[in-house]
């Protein structure tokens, strides 16, 4: 299994068309190179409590925002590894912290409350599952996604998410009553970096005319379900 992984980094968001996407590829893809994952269906189950307080303060936060969330890369079977992650956002920066372990291990962990190891990431996410607690799956949010990282610099990131989906109930990750968060062919492009954009990244990003803008996966399916109409 992969071992514990911390990351702190700049993260920029932008809602982009297929075209946008063929394009932005063809102009920067000799500097890529396809992650670990690749191409994937990607599960995050959302930890919160039954008044989905963690969501609620994210929407309404300022400079600090946190989440908790068990997330698989595929559809896992209980000895299959899965990650339970702390995120956390401070004026701008982002701060994740991760463990793996068996799908089983994290489901008793969330339902009882034994720690799988002793680690001290664990200690924090234990933390903050007590502190928020208790924590429950309180939604399913799902992707396709096509990752790479830069060939000369992998801290450099860049993650193209489609088919955005969710469920409100989740039972697992094989749920199949899952509902659109945004239409199908809307593309949520993610650029990870440790610093600065690279430079032939920034100017294909201007040349294709995309612009960054603030998206949640999770607070738009929150509000897809609370304010169905737009309101606040």
């Amino acid at each position: 299994m992969e071992k514990t992984l911390v990351f702190k980094r700049y993260e920029k968001k932008y809602r982009i068309t297929p075209s946008q996407k063929e394009s932005l590829l063809s102009a920067v893809g000799e500097h890529l190179i396809p992650d670990r994952f690749g191409k994937s269906r990607v599960h995050s189950i959302y930890l919160d409590t039954t008044d989905f307080r963690l969501i609620r303060e994210s929407i309404t936060a300022g400079v600090y925002k946190e989440k908790l969330r068990l997330r698989s890369y595929g559809t896992p079977k209980d000895t299959d590894g899965v990650f339970l992650e702390i995120k956390k956002k401070y004026k701008g920066v982002v701060y994740k912290r991760r463990e793996e372990m068996t799908l089983a291990e994290a489901l008793d962990y969330i339902a009882g409350g034994k720690m799988p190891k002793e680690s001290q990431i664990m200690k924090e996410i234990d933390y903050a599952m007590r502190v928020y607690g208790p924590l429950l799956p309180a939604m399913l949010i799902s992707c396709s996604r096509e990752a790479y990282y830069a060939a000369d610099d992998d801290t450099v990131r860049l993650t193209f998410d489609n088919n955005l989906s969710f469920s409100p109930k989740p039972t697992g990750f094989n749920d199949k009553n899952l509902l659109p968060i945004i239409p199908e062919d809307d593309i949520i492009l993610e650029v990870k970096t440790a610093g600065a954009v690279p430079l032939w990244l920034s100017a294909a990003l201007s040349e294709n005319k995309i612009f960054s803008a603030p998206f949640s996966k999770y607070a738009t399916a929150y509000k897809n379900i609370n304010y169905p109409h737009g309101g606040n």
